[in-house]
C-alpha cells in the first residue's frame, strides 16, 4: 500500500501535490489531515504549511482478481480472469483448461466460488458490489437449460393438473424460472422450503 505525506500553503494544495505524486484521483485515496496549517500576517509572517497524509486505497476489484487466481491455483486450475464492471455489478469471467472442475455438478462449485468472491470483494471496500462469477459462458447455457426446464415442467403441471416441485436451486436460478413463467396465465410459481433446500413449485 503506497503512502505519501505532502505539504502545501493550504490543505487543498497539499492534497493536490500528493495526488500528483501518486498519479491518483481523489476517489482512489484515503486522506488524513495532519496539520491544517495557518495563514500568517499578510499571508507570510508566521504562516504554517498544511500537512496531509495520503494513502492509496486498496482497489477492491483488483484485490478480488488476485484472490480468484490464488484460490483457483490452489484447486489445481490455472485461469485467465476477464473482469467487467457495470455500475455496482462486477462480472468475473474465468477461462482455462480444466474449467469443468470450477463449475462442478450443476454449477455447485461455481456457486460456492461466487459466494466466496462476493464476501471478499465487499469485505472492507468503500463500495458495495453485487457479483457474478462465470466460467466460459456456463451461466448463459445454464439459463437456457433452466428456461427450457421451466416450460417443460409447466406443461407437466397443466397436463397432470397438479403441483410439480423442482430440485433445490440457488436464489438467482429460481428467479430465472419465475421470470420464464411470469407471463403464463394458466400456472403460478412460488418458492418453498428452507435454504439450501429451497425449491420452486409450479402450480396449475
Amino acid at each position: 500500500m503506497r503512502e505519501i505525506t505532502a505539504t502545501g500553503q493550504s490543505v487543498e494544495e497539499a492534497v493536490q501535490s500528493a495526488l500528483e505524486q501518486l498519479s491518483a484521483t481523489r476517489d482512489q485515496v484515503d486522506i488524513t489531515i495532519i496539520d491544517e496549517g495557518k495563514k500568517g500576517l499578510f499571508g507570510v509572517f508566521g504562516s504554517k504549511r498544511a500537512i496531509v497524509k495520503i494513502t492509496l486505497a486498496k482497489n477492491q476489484i483488483q484485490q478480488t482478481e488476485k484472490y480468484i487466481n490464488e484460490l483457483t491455483k490452489n484447486m489445481g486450475v490455472e485461469v485467465d480472469v476477464i473482469t467487467s464492471v457495470e455500475g455496482n455489478h462486477v462480472t468475473f469471467e474465468l477461462n482455462g483448461e480444466k474449467i469443468a472442475l470450477l463449475i462442478g455438478k450443476r454449477g455447485q462449485t461455481l456457486n460456492a466460488l461466487q459466494y466466496l468472491v462476493h464476501l471478499v470483494l465487499n469485505k472492507d471496500g468503500k463500495q458495495f458490489y453485487t457479483v457474478t462469477v462465470d466460467a466460459e459462458g456456463y451461466r448463459g447455457r445454464r439459463k437456457e437449460t433452466l428456461e427450457s426446464l421451466a416450460l417443460k415442467m409447466a406443461d407437466k403441471a397443466k397436463r397432470l393438473n397438479k403441483k410439480v416441485a423442482l430440485e433445490p436451486m440457488p436464489a438467482y436460478e429460481r428467479k430465472i424460472i419465475h421470470s420464464a413463467l411470469q407471463g403464463n396465465k394458466i400456472i403460478s410459481t412460488y418458492s418453498d422450503g428452507v435454504e439450501p433446500h429451497r425449491h420452486i413449485v409450479i402450480k396449475p
